[in-house]
């Protein structure tokens, strides 16, 4: 398998691969797209609305520049809008989809509720999946996405949260809620129900869980961990994998070859890899003179919506995480950065960015990653699927956007097909 043979050949049309338990799904077709979290709103409504008015424009750019027919897209579908679907709209919807030459292959199912909310924070980690909300929502978008996949895509992702957030503030019972018996437990329910789906109706759903900074599992060797305990049979992993977010991993300061062989070495399926970059400050190459500046300049995207942890990297090779750049920033002083390497801030930012101002961004990982995953002596199991996933523009500083949102989202992914050839 190559990318530059077959990055545009999907959204072109969608490959008629068959799938089996011998077929190696690291010789699946690339499937590309775009995470339409970025997008306001819960309801079927305002998704369709949304769709319209931004990933249309999109998908005529990219027919424009690169002949492409069909735009996929990672549709963020919320618990209320999942509803409307199973109460009888989705051949509707379905039927937009197709109309629009919109290719839905992947669903976030991260985001439960509102997403763009004026304080979001750790509410994004709610229900955990140590609740039946999340399993009994889980399960709608696994029904949604069967029914949305085309007669020869055998194959659809869902990324879901990593357990959830420890002894989170906005709880309503905070005893439990990291509870991870119970959510193994849960997943488990999940595997069982995803196999008899894909005996009804002949597609594999994947689950994939996403570690990210600060939760439950926010590394490589948590999910592995996770899953050498609670998912250890062949059937758990043939549906429930893992969704790796490179900007979530750049943050905890992993290289992005070596995660992606631990997962191979772990017999753990890549389900989906959410293509996004993190805000760098590499102290150890900022003037001291320019220090100061540069703390004014990360004060820019420390807003109020989203959590935005930092991974402390030491000269000395030590690692710390901090929750929430804000706080971060209101108990650091210049001279406190002497000892230290560098800041990677969970801040998706535009993939094609490499600098801005004294800061740079983590677009040397995704590159490293998307390497890796095409290299053919790391034997890892990976779907194909590449969604990006830049949820921030609208809180990105305003120099940082270029025209409208429809014409970044389709900048970042024609850097993304051309770095895939």
């Amino acid at each position: 398998m190559t990318c530059s043979r077959t990055a545009v050949h999907f959204l072109r049309h969608v490959s008629t691969l068959n799938i089996n338990d011998s077929d190696p799904l690291r010789h699946r077709d690339r499937q590309i797209g775009y995470c339409t979290n970025v997008h306001v709103g819960i309801d079927l409504t305002s998704i369709r609305a949304n769709l319209q008015e931004y990933a249309v424009p999109v998908q005529q750019q990219l027919s424009q520049t690169h002949g492409l027919n069909a735009l996929g897209v990672g549709l963020w579908i919320p618990d209320q809008a999942s509803r409307e679907l199973a109460a009888g709209q989705l051949d509707a919807f379905r039927g937009f989809l197709d109309s629009s030459r919109l290719q839905p292959f992947t669903i976030n199912g991260f985001p439960f509720a509102n997403f763009h909310g004026d304080h979001v924070k750790q509410r994004v980690y709610l229900p955990t999946w140590a609740e039946p909300e999340r399993l009994e929502y889980t399960q709608r978008l696994a029904t949604v996405l069967s029914r949305l996949l085309h007669e020869d895509q055998p194959l659809g992702s869902i990324s879901t949260l990593p357990i959830g957030w420890p002894d989170n503030p906005f709880a309503d019972d905070r005893s439990g809620l990291d509870d991870v018996a119970i959510a193994g437990a849960k997943l488990r329910e999940l595997a069982a129900f995803l196999k008899r789906l894909e005996d009804q109706t002949g597609k594999r759903i994947v689950v994939a869980i996403e570690p990210e900074p600060g939760c439950v599992i926010d590394t490589v060797g948590d999910l592995i961990g996770f899953f050498d305990v609670h998912l250890p049979d062949p059937t758990h992993r043939r549906y429930l994998t893992v969704c790796h977010d490179i900007c979530h991993s750049a943050v905890m300061n992993e290289p992005q070859r070596s995660v992606v062989t631990a997962y191979a070495d772990a017999g753990i399926t890549i389900g989906k890899v959410q293509v996004s970059s993190a805000i760098v400050a590499d102290w150890a190459s900022i003037a001291a003179a320019e220090v100061r500046a540069t703390l004014e300049q990360l004060g820019a995207f420390a807003e109020d919506r989203y959590l935005h942890q930092t991974g402390q990297v030491g000269r000395d090779g030590s690692f710390q995480l901090a929750d929430d750049l804000p706080a971060l920033l209101e108990q650091t002083r210049a001279g406190d950065l002497d000892e230290i390497l560098r800041w990677v801030i969970h801040f998706h930012v535009p993939i094609f960015l490499e600098r801005v101002g004294q800061l740079t961004t983590s677009r040397d990982a995704v590159i490293e990653c998307l390497q890796a995953l095409d290299d053919d002596t790391i034997n890892v199991d990976f779907t194909g699927h590449l969604e990006v996933e830049t949820y921030a523009w609208t809180v990105l500083p305003e120099a940082m956007r270029r025209r409208g949102l429809a014409e970044d989202i389709a900048s970042e992914m024609q850097w993304l097909l051309d770095q895939l050839g």
